[in-house]
């Protein structure tokens, strides 16, 4: 563990504090209509051109295990960062929501890699390209998903990795996680009410702006046939069940159906449902759910940042309003006071 925290560390002193290094490897796409042709890169207006330097540093490479492929990608850090970015939200949101989810995804795989556990991902990588990590795509695959629209969406991408380059989310000194969904109910949701640990950062907070979200309210249907089947329940003429009570952030945390109980993310993972905030009504031979919300509700809420960004709050308002108690800070000085921390020792930074 040591040994591996050692060779990140330079590998992060090098790539992320040294800001020219960055770019090696970005093109200079210019952005598109909804980013109002300026740079948060040099505060110039329809000029993104940034100057490289001379001097040349392989970046930290991320081996990201391709699902599809069954193949394992090298992939210069801030190259993963921007796949991931593109995959996770809208490029059209406001450049601030960007730059939030750019550092939400540089810090999930910082501290990834901090974690010097065993994951058992195939070929040895460090991370997936999945849901059960952070969804990413290269650059070829974008192309092909965005088509004509490509080079001015990637360009909004890239400018929310560099404007938050080498940043983390951190509380205590050490990288959070930066766990982050779709959309709330008006509320996110406290970690230990959805997962079983709790963080003192993962607190439910008020996202009034999701309600404006075209993936706030939802609905699914099933026949009671299916339902009794799936839940391996048995309902009552004419009943289903009752919600027992509710979280924090207003989704269910228990309920009662044909006379077992679950919790909220039991039914919600089950029957595939948008969000574990929903009401169960039955009409006859169907059972009908609506929900509100699109995901697991804890950390930051994606619309929520688009809307926050809306109203002129920027990126480090956005963390800090969705990660109670953070900080954002540079990496390089958190590797190494993690590093001192694991060894008892004082280490120096070059």
């Amino acid at each position: 563990m040591k040994q591996f925290m050692a060779i990140f560390f330079i590998f992060v002193t090098i790539v992320l504090v040294i800001p020219s290094i960055l770019v090696v490897g970005f093109s200079n796409d210019e952005p598109g209509p909804s980013n109002g042709g300026g740079s948060a890169l040099n505060g110039t207006n329809g000029d993104d051109s940034i100057e490289v330097s001379e001097v040349q540093v392989e970046p930290k490479v991320i081996n990201v295990f391709r699902t599809e492929t069954e193949t394992v990608e090298e992939v210069p850090l801030e190259e993963y960062i921007a796949g991931v970015v593109a995959r996770e939200m809208d490029a059209a949101y406001e450049m601030e929501a960007l730059k939030a989810q750019a550092l939400t995804a540089r810090t999930y795989i910082i501290n990834l890699l901090l974690s010097g556990g065993d994951l058992g991902i195939p070929g040895g990588a460090d991370v997936e390209d999945t849901v059960d990590y952070q969804v990413y795509s290269n650059e070829e695959e974008m192309r092909e998903r965005w088509g004509s629209d490509f080079d001015w969406k990637m360009a909004r991408v890239r400018q929310a990795v560099y404007a938050t380059e080498a940043q983390v989310i951190t509380f205590n000194g050490e990288p959070i996680t930066a766990s982050f969904f779709s959309t709330s109910n008006g509320y996110t949701e406290n970690s230990e009410e959805y997962w079983l640990n709790e963080f003192a950062y993962l607190r439910s907070v008020e996202s009034p702006w999701d309600l404006e979200s075209p993936r706030y309210a939802g609905e699914a249907s099933f026949s009671v046939e299916r339902f009794e089947h799936l839940l391996e329940v048995s309902l009552a003429n004419g009943s289903v069940g009752n919600v027992l009570s509710r979280t924090t952030g207003g989704r269910v945390a228990k309920v009662e159906i044909g006379g077992k109980e679950f919790t909220g993310r039991e039914v919600r993972s089950i029957l595939g449902l948008d969000s574990s905030d929903f009401t169960i009504e039955r009409i006859g031979d169907v059972v009908h759910i609506e929900t509100r919300g699109w995901g697991h509700g804890v950390g930051m809420s994606q619309f929520g940042a688009h809307g926050m960004a809306q109203e002129g709050y920027t990126y480090e308002e956005i963390i800090k309003h969705y990660y109670q108690g953070v900080e954002i800070q540079y990496a390089g000085p958190i590797i190494t006071s993690l590093m001192a921390k694991d060894d008892g020792t004082k280490i120096s930074t070059p």
